[in-house]
């Protein structure tokens, strides 16, 4: 870890990204006349209540100068930004044409470039990706002796076996090369990455290189003032993902499918395809059973082997071929027994948690799903398994604040023709109220024979769900959407403690 200020101005100026070098003598771009510009950082940082003495801050985002008097106490060593700070400070400053590219460049070379020792695996795609990622993680990490890191949106693991709980789909560059370091140190050959449309948007991911990438599927998500403009922008940001790889699994018969393969064409990444039921993918699952609780998987042609998942759902299974694509294109032998059995007793806390109550004939199932494709997918799950059984159907959901405002009218339109009650209550509300997210989602009901309900409070109204159904004669399916098991909500932009939705259905069931 040698990163100097030369060192840092040679990368950025490699990278067409600095504009100059402002110190107190002037300006310039001969780094080797500032005074010390051989001397390695100790640290770098984004947030300057982290900087030690002789740190690199990069002032990153709608960054407020005046916490530079307190960087300048803690011994901050040089700053880069896109604007001139030195009415601030006196040390140097390093200005660059967009920081968070900076910031990604610079944590890369500061960690002497551990994504260079790993082979990087990133998975994107509307939905599916935690899924995939964990599938994709259980059989590596199977097949390879516990040697592979995993960034989710759930859990991160550097060493292979321990998982501490992820803040976002996609970590802030700087965080995500300190934990390929960390993965690198432990002993770790593989990194298994969700990769969110957001990353490509704000360049966390930016001069990242994946060995294999996935594109699983597309469909409309968000999509607001906050995230991206159009369904355009969220598409082509995760386009951005097949130029930065070297392989390329897609989903067969994708939204757009023709175009990203004329983006793999343009920038000669071979492709690999995988599907349900599908013999031209090159990794399909067929079903073997009417009620799809098992598929046999085949890579070009060539059985190996049947699968049972305890998660459920053809959605579930799809993402299991793509893994398994995936692990054979990062050179995995697929074709041995342990790679798919791997999968087989792997469950995901609050995907796809299914739950029998001990005191009434209700089945509670607890899920992450948020828009209309996912929700439409865990319907199409409960028809096919349940059907049979005409249960009452409840669903409990709310949708996201201040972002992907058409999930509102996707998650009714999905919902409201097949079930029979919905609970609207709170989610992640952001800064916008729960009164007025829930007025939205109702006001796209146009089944009169649909029973709806507003319960503000979302422990309250997973207490009514329950109550109601144990009330209520035959057989219940009580739907719990959107918050799985996290255990906080994001409520007027404050993280408020929330016991989850497992945690509450487990509690109750008991």
């Amino acid at each position: 870890m040698s990163l100097t200020l030369q060192s840092a101005a040679h990368d950025l100026l490699a990278e067409n990204l600095l504009h100059e070098i402002i110190t107190t003598d002037g300006w310039t771009l001969d780094a080797a006349s500032v005074a010390d510009s051989d001397t390695p950082f100790s640290a770098i940082t984004y947030d300057t209540r982290k900087v030690t003495p002789g740190s690199l801050l990069v002032c990153k985002g709608n960054f407020d100068p005046k916490y530079l008097a307190k960087a300048n106490e803690l011994g901050m060593a040089a700053y880069v930004a896109t604007q001139d700070y030195s009415d601030y400070t006196d040390v140097p400053g390093l200005i660059v044409d967009d920081d968070k590219k900076a910031l990604s460049v610079l944590a890369l070379a500061f960690y002497d470039h551990p994504d260079r020792e790993l082979e990087l695996i990133g998975i994107t795609g509307t939905k599916g990706k935690t899924t995939t990622a964990y599938y994709t993680h259980a059989i590596i990490n199977e097949m390879s002796g516990n040697t592979t890191a995993l960034f989710s949106s759930v859990d991160n693991c550097v060493d292979g076996v321990h998982y501490v709980e992820s803040d976002l789909t996609t970590p802030e560059s700087l965080d995500a090369v300190r934990m390929m370091r960390e993965a690198v140190d432990n002993g770790m050959k593989y990194l298994v990455m969700e990769v969110s449309s957001q990353a490509y948007k704000v360049n966390r991911v930016y001069d990242f290189h994946f060995n294999v990438a996935a594109f699983l599927n597309i469909s409309p998500d968000h999509v607001s003032p906050i995230e991206h403009p159009t369904l355009e922008d969220y598409l082509w940001c995760k386009r951005q993902i097949i130029r930065n790889t070297d392989m390329l699994v897609l989903g067969a018969h994708s939204h757009h499918e023709d175009l990203l393969l004329q983006d793999a064409a343009l920038h000669n990444v071979p492709v690999s395809t995988f599907a349900l039921d599908d013999s031209a993918a090159n990794v399909t699952a067929k079903p073997v059973d009417d009620q799809h609780t098992s598929f046999e998987f085949f890579v070009d042609g060539a059985s190996i082997g049947t699968l049972s998942l305890a998660m459920q759902g053809d959605f579930n299974y799809a993402n299991a071929a793509a893994a398994v694509a995936i692990a054979r294109d990062a050179g995995i032998d697929v074709t041995d027994p342990r790679a798919l059995q791997s999968l087989s007793d792997l469950r995901i806390s609050g995907r796809m948690e299914e739950m029998r109550d001990a005191h009434s004939n209700t089945l509670a199932i607890v899920d992450y799903a948020h828009n209309y494709a996912s929700l439409k997918a865990l319907l199409d799950f409960v028809d096919q398994r349940y059907g049979d059984q005409h249960p009452y159907i409840t669903l409990l959901t709310g949708s996201a604040g201040n972002k992907a405002y058409d999930r509102r009218s996707g998650i009714i339109e999905a919902a409201q023709n097949r079930v029979n009650e919905i609970i609207l209550t709170l989610e992640d509300t952001d800064t916008e109220p729960v009164e007025q997210i829930c007025a939205q989602m109702a006001s796209y009901v146009t089944n009169p024979n649909l029973d709806v309900q507003t319960i503000y409070d979302r422990t309250e109204a997973v207490n009514h769900l329950v109550e109601e159904a144990r009330a209520r004669d035959g057989f219940n399916i009580v739907l719990l959407i959107g918050k799985g098991d996290e255990r906080w909500i994001k409520n007027r932009n404050i993280h408020t403690p929330y016991e989850g939705d497992s945690q509450i259905i487990s509690r109750m069931f008991a």
